[in-house]
């Protein structure tokens, strides 16, 4: 029988969670040492690189190379995440200060995907390096 393939964690979403950090480093010392609070601009700035990262994790090429020839599961929870990318790219534009939207819909929005990057974060760190 052949060895079964360990899964790895996402480089590239490891990547975007220490972007995310780094962000709100920066917020806090802006605002310890400068007075100046980005406050504002975090929550688009974390939504958007969540949506960056989740249309990485989605692999967009392959999902359409993949949709020409079948559909799997799999290829069903790529799209899933692509257009969860989609959605909080959206909201982060829409969260951005000098557009200043707000509406019950999108902190919806801003919540199920927060929750979402949370479980994803969850899953990427502990459940697959244990698997």
């Amino acid at each position: 029988m052949p060895e079964k393939e360990k899964r790895k964690v996402s480089t590239k979403f490891t990547g975007v969670l220490a972007i995310i950090s780094i962000i709100g480093f920066a917020n806090i010392i802006s605002e310890s040492i400068l007075d100046y609070s980005l406050i504002q601009y975090f929550d688009s700035f974390w939504l958007f690189i969540v949506g960056i990262g989740f249309l990485l994790a989605a692999r967009p090429k392959n999902l359409y190379e993949g949709s020409k020839r079948y559909f799997t599961e799999t290829s069903f929870t790529r799209l899933i995440t692509f257009v969860l990318g989609l959605i909080a790219i959206a909201a982060a534009m829409l969260s951005i200060p000098q557009i200043n939207f707000t509406h019950h819909t999108l902190f919806t929005i801003k919540a199920i995907i927060s929750l979402i990057a949370i479980i994803f974060i969850i899953f990427q760190t502990w459940v697959i390096d244990h698997c």
